[in-house]
């Protein structure tokens, strides 16, 4: 089907839909039936892509610029222009609104449109299609910040596909408070908050479409307690339809109406993104990140010990003034608090954020290939940063998967009873990992198992019968899996030959096995009845 319009998507996955096309389209007004979206992935062939664009004779195009797949929209735009100039291309999104005078997008593209162009595209669109004159649109234009109680929302473009096979994405708000100058919210002038009741009313047509996976994007979900208490309440009454909703969390703000809300939210249904970043008040003050370090214990204490909330937090490894030792000190500082999975990322230069007025001090070098990733500071060498590479990939792998809950379990009591750094006991893990497997990818889950095995008998002189009891656990016990080879003569006769069953709270239905979000947090739960 052609269409005179194509909202064309270059997504990180394919469970990933394109949540800022939707909205265009939502408000492309009498040009809506005009249009079409077209999703595709970063690992698909930029000339099949487009092939298939061509093959839908589009007379405008118009691209989302993201982080991760800036250099693959590039590519397209240029096969476009190439193979067929005519075409009106253009480009939106966060990373071609920043210094985008720069980017070699402009030669390959029609008009930039920066910012939140809900309505400046149709305009553009408008204007085009119906031969007015195009003068006044300049090459690359800030759109105005739209009033966004006239948006119109975007969620009954999700389809029955997406329903059943995608993250949902939805959102209450725009905007942040703060000012964390890593992050592209820092330059928000105010949290701009959707009318409550609209909002709810989607959420219910999607939720009577059978939608059960809701992944919030808004940058501080509990900002407002009356919004947030309203929203969890709408979603607590029908909390039985098997719900998962996902948040991304003020660490230190959480009143008693929140708390008594997320108390009655049964197991395996709320996902909190808790944003840490650091925990150095030197670099805290530094990124202009304020935030009450008691009070965020506070709040992780309450949210282990008396709620079923699954919690993600997030380390950045290379802020300015950050050393290795005070990014230890942090992590086990957080890893006291105990959250379900700790997110340990590598700092990413965003275009337009304001952290490059450090760059010159704090001699902060980054790679000039996406993701932009800092590869040296003055506190951090290459090496530092190459080795925390790989720590933060094993951590994701083995700590984070909830694939190894006895066995990280194991790892934080012998630190604890031998007062010894967590970060560095898991730091050594990685090194060696590291080492016998030559790289970071492409490692089977048996494979690093028996890896993981190994470290414990022969680098922590664990007691060879011990940790193939716990291996064989982590790795037989949750699903049903055939003993491995390399643990068969460290166990006995009836562990070598028994049905391993399953974990009586591991499902095995499709269902949980294509659940994109709640996959970690089944293994997660799964270990912690376990361990009872």
């Amino acid at each position: 089907m052609s269409s005179s319009i194509l909202l064309c998507a270059l997504n990180s996955t394919y469970q990933h839909a394109a949540f800022g096309l939707r909205y265009l389209r939502a408000n492309l007004q009498e040009l809506k039936e005009q249009s079409q979206i077209i999703e595709y992935t970063i690992s698909q062939s930029p000339l099949e892509i487009v092939e298939k664009i061509l093959l839908l004779k589009p007379k405008i195009i118009g691209f989302g610029v993201y982080i991760w797949n800036t250099d693959e929209v590039f590519k397209v735009i240029r096969y476009l222009k190439q193979l067929s100039p005519e075409i009106t291309i253009v480009l939106g999104g966060p990373e071609i609104s920043y210094e985008t005078e720069g980017q070699p997008h402009t030669q390959f593209c029609d008009y930039i449109l920066k910012g939140e162009a809900d309505f400046s595209f149709y305009k553009l669109c408008h204007d085009i299609l119906s031969n007015q004159p195009l003068d006044h649109w300049k090459k690359i234009t800030s759109s105005s910040l739209p009033d966004i109680k006239a948006i119109q929302l975007p969620y009954d473009l999700y389809t029955d596909e997406d329903i059943q096979n995608r993250v949902l994405y939805v959102e209450a708000s725009r905007g942040c408070p703060y000012k964390c100058e890593y992050c592209l919210s820092s330059l928000d002038t105010s949290v701009r908050n959707f009318s409550i009741d609209p909002f709810l009313a989607e959420m219910q047509k999607l939720i009577d479409r059978g939608a059960k996976q809701f992944k919030f994007v808004d940058r501080t979900f509990n900002l407002s307690p009356t919004i947030s208490e309203s929203i969890l309440v709408f979603f607590l009454k029908q909390i039985d339809k098997e719900l998962f909703l996902h948040f991304e969390m003020v660490p230190d703000r959480l009143p008693d109406n929140l708390k008594d809300l997320i108390k009655q939210f049964p197991e395996g249904s709320l996902q909190f993104e808790i944003g840490i970043q650091t925990l150095n008040d030197t670099v805290g003050s530094l990124i202009s990140r304020r935030q009450n370090v008691s009070k965020m214990k506070e709040n992780f204490y309450f949210l282990r010990h008396h709620t079923k909330v699954h919690t993600h937090a997030d380390l950045i490894v290379g802020l300015p003034a950050e050393s290795l030792a005070s990014f230890k000190t942090g992590f086990d500082q957080l890893i006291e608090w105990d959250p379900d999975e700790i997110q340990v990322g590598i700092l990413k230069r965003l275009k337009g954020t304001p952290i490059v007025r450090h760059q010159s001090k704090f001699e902060m070098v980054y790679s000039d290939n996406t993701p932009f990733q800092i590869i040296k500071t003055k506190d951090l060498s290459f090496q530092d940063l190459q080795d925390m590479n790989r720590f933060s990939r094993f951590w994701d792998m083995i700590a984070n998967s909830g694939q190894f809950g006895l066995t990280m379990k194991f790892l934080k009591s012998s630190a604890q009873a031998e007062n010894r750094s967590f970060f560095d006991l898991f730091f050594h893990l990685s090194q060696f990992l590291f080492r016998r497997h030559k790289g970071t990818f492409a490692i089977s889950l048996i494979n690093l198992m028996e890896s993981v095995f190994i470290y414990l008998k022969d680098e922590l002189q664990m007691d060879s019968k011990e940790a193939a009891h716990l291996i064989y656990r982590d790795f037989c016990t949750r699903k049903k899996r055939d003993v491995p080879n390399y643990l068969k003569p460290y166990l006995d006769q009836k562990m070598n030959t028994m049905d391993t069953p399953l974990h009586p709270s591991h499902s095995t239905d499709k269902k949980a096995s294509t659940d994109s979000l709640r996959k970690r947090q089944t293994n997660h739960s799964t270990y912690t009845s376990s361990l009872t």
